[in-house]
C-alpha cells in the first residue's frame, strides 16, 4: 500500500505518468498498475485519464491528503527505527531555502553536521511558494523562508532573524558615501534585483511604491544573488540585499552596503518544518540547532521569545 501511495504523491507532483514513474524509480506500466490497484482497493477512481494525465478526481485529492500524512508518518517511523538501531542519526536531510537566506544556511548545517556526522544534506534554492510546496509534497524535510508575508499552512515556524535591507553600491557612485539612504532615493537609480517571482523582490517593489515610485523596475533581473553581486562588484550596478547576506559576502574595496531608512523595513526569516507529531529525528535535531542558532543570528529576536 505504501509504495502505491508514493506513486500517487509523485503523480500529483509531476502531473505526468512518465516523470512520476522516473521519480519513483519504476517503469510507467508499473506505476499505472499500482495506481489501478490502489483505486480497486479503495473502490473509487483517483485519476482522470485520457491519452495523458489530466487531473486527480475529487476522491483522488482527498486520498492525496491522506497519502501525505501516511507516507510522512511511515518515513518518520523508519528514520526513528534506523536511529535507534544504529545509535545515531544516519540519512539525508533536504532543505529548501529562499535565495536571500542561502548565506546563513551554514549556521544550521555546520553545527548539525558536527553533532550528527553521518547525515548528508541537500540544499535547494527556491521561491517562498516553492518552499511551502516542497514541504507539503514531502520533497523537502524543512524550509527557510519568510514567516510574516505569506501563510505557511500546516507547518511549524522557528524565527531565526529579521531581514533588514542594504543598498549595495560602488563607493564612487553619487550615493556611495552616504551613511543612510531612503527608498525614494533608491527608486531613482538603476538597480539589478531578483526576479518578480521572488518574495524579496515583491517586498522591495512594495517599499518602492510606498516611497512614491509608481512602477518599480530593474535594469537587470536574476534569480541568483551571486549573479547580482557579481554585477555590483563591477562598480557599474547597484542592488538591494539583506544585511545578513551583505555581511556574509564580505564587502570590501569599492562596494559599500548602506542601510536603507524611511522606512527601515524588516521581515522575519525562519525555519519551517512540517507540523507533525512526532517529528522525524532528523527534523527534530534541526529544530534544536535552529533554536540555538537564532540566539546568534538575531539576539533581540531570540530575547523576545
Amino acid at each position: 500500500m505504501i509504495d502505491k501511495l508514493e506513486f500517487l504523491l509523485a503523480l500529483a507532483r509531476e502531473r505526468h505518468f512518465g516523470r512520476a514513474a522516473e521519480a519513483c524509480g519504476v517503469t510507467q506500466p508499473t506505476l499505472s498498475a499500482g495506481l489501478k490497484q490502489l483505486e480497486e482497493s479503495l473502490g473509487v477512481l483517483l485519476v482522470t485519464r485520457g491519452s495523458r494525465f489530466q487531473s486527480l478526481t475529487p476522491e483522488g485529492e482527498r486520498v492525496l491528503d491522506w497519502a501525505k500524512r501516511i507516507v510522512g508518518d511511515v518515513r518518520t517511523m523508519r528514520q526513528e527505527v534506523r536511529a535507534l538501531k544504529q545509535g545515531q542519526l544516519v540519512g539525508h536531510l533536504r532543505l529548501a531555502a529562499i535565495p536571500t537566506a542561502l548565506a546563513m544556511v551554514s549556521a544550521l548545517t555546520t553545527p548539525y553536521h558536527a553533532r550528527h556526522p553521518e547525515m548528508r544534506f541537500t540544499v535547494r534554492s527556491c521561491t517562498s511558494i516553492e518552499v511551502l510546496s516542497a514541504l507539503d509534497n514531502l520533497e523537502s524535510d524543512a524550509g527557510i523562508s519568510y514567516l510574516d508575508n505569506e501563510p505557511i499552512g500546516r507547518a511549524r515556524a522557528i524565527p531565526l532573524y529579521r531581514e533588514q535591507y542594504r543598498l549595495l553600491i560602488s563607493a564612487d557612485a553619487p550615493l556611495g558615501q552616504r551613511k543612510t539612504v531612503t527608498w525614494a532615493e533608491i527608486g531613482q537609480i538603476p538597480l539589478c534585483l531578483l526576479t518578480p517571482d521572488m518574495q524579496n523582490r515583491r517586498i522591495i517593489n512594495q517599499l518602492l511604491r510606498e516611497a512614491g515610485i509608481v512602477e518599480p523596475a530593474a535594469t537587470l533581473e536574476s534569480n541568483s544573488m551571486i549573479l547580482l553581486f557579481s554585477h555590483v562588484r563591477t562598480g557599474r550596478w547597484a542592488s538591494v540585499m539583506p544585511a545578513i547576506l551583505a555581511e556574509t559576502l564580505g564587502l570590501i574595496g569599492a562596494v559599500r552596503a548602506i542601510p536603507i531608512v524611511e522606512p527601515a523595513a524588516v521581515h522575519t526569516i525562519g525555519l519551517i518544518v512540517p507540523d507533525r507529531d512526532p517529528m522525524t529525528p532528523a527534523t527534530a535535531a534541526l529544530v534544536a540547532v535552529a533554536l540555538e542558532a537564532a540566539a546568534t543570528l538575531d539576539k533581540d529576536l531570540a530575547a523576545s521569545r
